[in-house]
């Protein structure tokens, strides 16, 4: 069953932002990971829009996400973004 990370994050320094995700696309793709949603535009069709960046990854599976996600090279990727952005990610299971 497919899984999906959800970043919701706020940008704090967009120059020092870049060289995150700059090395996070190659590193989610090695792992079997693909973008499903990178920011964008939102339109709130209830409630107000979020003024926060959301991005969405799929997996194969909650296991690929949880292994990319603690996996040595993305931890270290990770701490480009510690002082420049504050986030929530949190992985969800497809709907079977």
């Amino acid at each position: 069953m497919k899984a999906y990370v959800i970043y919701e994050g706020e940008i704090l320094d967009p120059q020092r932002y870049e060289n995150y995700r700059e090395a996070a696309a190659p590193n989610i793709a090695s792992a079997g990971g693909r973008y499903v949603v990178r920011g964008g535009n939102p339109e709130a069709l209830e409630g107000e829009p979020p003024t926060r960046r959301t991005v969405i990854l799929e997996f194969q599976s909650r296991q690929a996400a949880l292994d990319w996600y603690h996996s040595d090279s993305y931890q270290e990727i990770r701490t480009l973004r510690e002082d420049c952005a504050r986030a929530t990610i949190y992985v969800v299971d497809e709907v079977e």
